[in-house]
């Protein structure tokens, strides 16, 4: 046995051949362990260049920094959601409620009320008195004439007729045209944005003539202020104790009480608030509100008034108490609604 032999074959040779296997081990876990913990030069360096350039006026990524290549632009992800809200073309139904007039639907859908009138002859028959709890109108989206097209109809022949312009209903996007060929069968509905045709004679105004319940008296100019439409009750109760409107009573004597309290009808300013007694006129006290489109309320035989001249108002606000003062017998609340100066029967613009 030669001598390589003999120090292969002792035991200790193999016990130090495993004890440096495993020591090569355990140093080679600590290398990788260690260099987990403190990343090399290299392995930073994204990090310096992220750092210079957010110095540099380019925003850094905060925590990818170390995954970028060194030639990156980092920029910030902003996550935002963009809800626009869009216009609508289309033409809505509403179903009539309790309180609602041709007027208050109007307001509140922000068009003229002769627009709901045009859309909806077939219940209405233009006049707004014609109006019910549970009918469902349709309400065009903007002010004009809503038209159902009939035979031997042309785009000329109806802008014509509404007193409209072609290109205007041609290209209101509701009504949806193929510009390149534009084809609208009989009883296709259309939109004539702007349109306008003469209403059956309901809203007719009413000069003061002889012993017609009025009387002279005279208003302050104010100059601008809020006003708003006639869109609500000026009493409590919504039925007469008195004269109802006709050529001899131009107003409507509405039931309250001595004492009861009486409102604005709609937003306005005041124009003639009169608290004396109103024993030289048969008005009594009495109060004026001037509102928008030329529409003025009276209030009139009122046993206490709230409010001074060129004040504004808001709808539904109290002005004043109910009486007897002026020509009247028993209390109650006198209501007139005028309109450019001439008088128009309440019923049609009260709210149902």
């Amino acid at each position: 046995m030669n001598r390589f032999e003999k120090i292969t074959k002792a035991p200790w040779f193999f016990n130090g051949i495993s004890w440096g296997v495993t020591a090569l081990i355990v140093l080679s876990l600590l290398g990788v362990a260690f260099w987990k913990v403190h990343p090399t030069s290299a392995s930073a360096s994204p990090v310096s260049t992220a750092t210079k350039a957010s110095e540099a006026g380019v925003p850094a990524v905060t925590g990818v920094a170390s995954q970028a290549p060194l030639d990156a632009i980092v920029r910030n992800v902003t996550l935002k959601t963009d809800i626009t809200s869009k216009a609508s073309y289309d033409v809505s139904e509403y179903t009539v409620q309790h309180g609602d007039s041709i007027f208050s639907i109007a307001k509140q859908f922000n068009i003229k009320p002769e627009t709901i009138l045009w859309a909806n002859f077939d219940i209405l028959q233009d006049t707004p008195d014609n109006i019910q709890v549970g009918q469902v109108l349709k309400i065009p989206p903007t002010d004009g004439v809503y038209y159902q097209w009939q035979k031997d109809d042309t785009l000329a022949s109806v802008a014509d007729k509404f007193k409209a312009n072609v290109d205007d209903i041609l290209n209101y996007p509701g009504n949806k045209f193929d510009l390149t060929n534009p084809v609208i069968k009989t009883g296709d509905y259309v939109m004539v944005p702007g349109g306008q045709r003469a209403l059956v004679d309901w809203f007719t105004t009413v000069a003061a003539q002889g012993a017609s319940g009025t009387a002279n008296v005279g208003t302050a100019s104010c100059g601008s202020g809020a006003v708003g439409p006639i869109a609500v009750w000026p009493a409590t109760a919504h039925y007469l104790s008195g004269n109802d409107f006709s050529s001899a009573h131009l107003g409507i004597d509405v039931a309250a009480g001595e004492g009861a309290p009486i409102f604005a009808a709609g937003t306005g300013i005041v124009i003639l608030a009169l608290n004396d007694g109103g024993w030289n006129h048969g008005y009594g006290n009495v109060v004026m509100i001037q509102h928008s489109g030329g529409y003025v309320t009276l209030y009139g035989h009122l046993s206490a008034v709230f409010v001074k001249t060129c004040q504004d108002v808001a709808a539904g606000q109290q002005i004043g108490l109910a009486g007897s003062t002026g020509n009247a017998f028993g209390a109650h609340l006198h209501f007139e609604v005028r309109l450019n100066g001439e008088f128009v029967d309440p019923w049609y613009v009260l709210p149902k």
